[in-house]
């Protein structure tokens, strides 16, 4: 069977029949197991067996909690059967990040030597979830040390899109992206420091939400330093519903009780009148332009925005490459040495080594590689490694006053626009669609898309609206240059995958982008190239 076969066998669409508890949103679910329409018990084992039947086409699952999973589902189908109150996710099966702690667990980052250790209490927000009554069947599967944008580590392996078993399902929560689409859990948790939670729910076709930073700041010390705060990682839930975002976020919301920083109130997205609500367009950042059926996707959306009264308004926007070079100045601020210390004695995948080998070679050396890549037609490597930070502590100083100038130079376009501030920016989710396994090797990242948000520090979520069209997937022309290259080799045959939109807001304006994320997921349901469950 030829790749492209294989593609148009793999697209197939299969609805979920409407009594399937695997096929529900989160709050349905929770609301039938509370109205006793359906059983926690019920619900648990539908989703164990949803897992069980495409996890081996996936391996997005890579530690399972069955046993314990159902003996929590029966103690809140006794407490429903006594009468008792239950919590607003009671009985909602639900899967986590391998990364974030879960007692009993492990929490390896994909590095093999970790193994061995087992977490012997709840990460804070895994803990806010489960005390609000979701049950956690398993963890899945990450990007090793979290810091490319495909999931795949020596110690699981590779985690594939279930849209697609040769394409990636995004990084580093690409197990919790794929299952989450694959029903085999009604919600997830993951992290995003880059696009972490964002790029898996826009491969795959489903929601997601990385909160304001500072609301769900992310304890991990597996990955990027945790002592390096100028771009900090933030906890935020993955769903195939914005309610379900919502009800999830509510849960976890108020920072970690560690830092001792105040939270601003988490809103209602349900009182928020879309019409009204300024929206910015950034069609392309410069650095790589997207996709046709991205920038058709990208075109719905503006337009089911206007539709649902929002105003689209013109908005020049200050250049998102120095967003992309502040961000990996600040991640590579110390040269790699805080993840070689991780990862030491253990094997490292080909693009995490790649990540460390670039971020810990000399600064004067890795320039003059940089130079000689773009002299023989490799501008887009060239460029990349120009952006790696020098090692010291005040290059990390100039990268930090760098953003804080981004951010006031930011704030100040969106606050200067003729008419009224700006409330959102609408942009694409990423580049490209899923992209082919083993493609962040040359292309890290598919444009500053998902980088804005992080430097920034504006909460940003993933909304899908559609599938690339045939004809869309033609590619982008012959190129030397590997990273468009890589790009155009994404398009190719990508017809059927889903295409997902991208909405930035505010500072502690979570309720606002999950409202207009709502009015455009309630338009693009109607559509017939909506993007529904894929065929595992």
């Amino acid at each position: 069977m030829t790749n492209a076969s294989r593609e148009r066998v793999t697209l197939v669409q299969a609805e979920p029949a409407p009594s399937d508890p695997c096929a529900l949103p989160a709050h349905e679910l929770a609301a039938g197991i509370a109205q006793g329409t359906i059983t926690a018990r019920e619900a648990v084992e539908a989703h164990i067996a949803r897992i069980e039947r495409v996890n081996g086409a996936l391996n997005a699952v890579v530690a399972k909690r069955y046993d314990d999973a159902r003996a929590e589902a029966n103690v809140i189908d006794q407490r429903r059967a006594r009468g008792e109150a239950l919590p607003p996710l009671a009985g909602v099966p639900m899967t986590v990040k391998e990364c974030l702690d879960l007692a009993g667990t492990v929490s390896t980052f994909g590095i093999p030597s970790r193994a061995a250790a087992r977490a012997t209490r709840d990460d804070p927000y895994v803990a806010r979830l489960r005390a609000a009554g979701a049950i956690v069947v398993a963890k899945t599967n990450v990007a090793q040390l979290l810091i490319f944008t495909e999931t795949d580590n020596p110690l699981y392996g590779r985690t594939n899109n279930p849209w697609n078993v040769e394409r990636s399902s995004g990084g580093s929560s690409g197990g919790e992206g794929a299952i989450v689409a694959a029903g085999g859990a009604a919600l997830g948790l993951g992290t995003d420091i880059g696009g972490s939670v964002r790029i898996p729910a826009a491969f795959c076709g489903i929601a997601s939400l990385r909160p304001t930073a500072g609301r769900c700041p992310d304890l991990g010390r597996g990955s990027v330093p945790f002592g390096q705060q100028a771009v900090a990682s933030q906890v935020g839930p993955i769903a195939r519903s914005v309610d379900d975002l919502a009800l999830a976020l509510t849960a976890i919301n108020g920072g970690h009780g560690l830092d001792h920083q105040a939270v601003v109130p988490l809103g209602d997205h349900r009182d928020i009148d879309v019409k009204g609500l300024r929206v910015a367009v950034l069609a392309d950042d410069g650095v790589m332009t997207p996709s046709p059926a991205i920038q058709r996707g990208l075109r719905a959306a503006a337009d089911m925005l206007k539709a649902a009264g929002a105003q689209i308004v013109p908005c020049a926007l200050p250049p998102c490459a120095e967003a992309m070079r502040i961000w990996l100045a600040c991640i590579t601020a110390d040269r790699g040495a805080g993840m070689r210390a991780t990862s030491r004695g253990g094997k490292l995948d080909a693009r995490a080594a790649l990540m460390l080998r670039l971020s810990g070679m000399p600064p004067a050396l890795r320039m003059m590689v940089a130079r000689l890549l773009t002299a023989i037609g490799q501008k887009g490597l060239g460029g990349n490694m120009r952006l790696f930070a020098d090692g010291t502590a005040a290059g990390y100083w100039r990268a930090v006053e760098d953003q804080a100038a981004y951010r006031a130079a930011f704030a100040s376009v969106l606050d200067g626009v003729a008419g009224g501030p700006v409330d959102l920016v609408l942009m694409p989710a990423y580049g490209v669609p899923a992209v082919r396994h083993g493609a962040s090797a040359n292309m890290p990242v598919a444009g500053s898309y998902s980088l804005l948000a992080p430097v920034l520090g504006y909460p940003a979520g993933i909304v899908p609206v559609t599938r690339v069209a045939a004809g869309e997937d033609l590619g982008r022309g012959k190129s030397s240059d590997l990273v468009q290259k890589t790009a155009s080799e994404a398009d190719i045959g990508s017809a059927g995958l889903p295409v997902a939109v991208q909405l930035m807001g505010r500072p502690w304006r979570d309720d606002v982008v999950l409202a207009a994320m709502r009015a455009i997921e309630q338009a693009a349901r109607t559509r017939p190239d909506y993007p529904a469950t894929p065929k595992v």
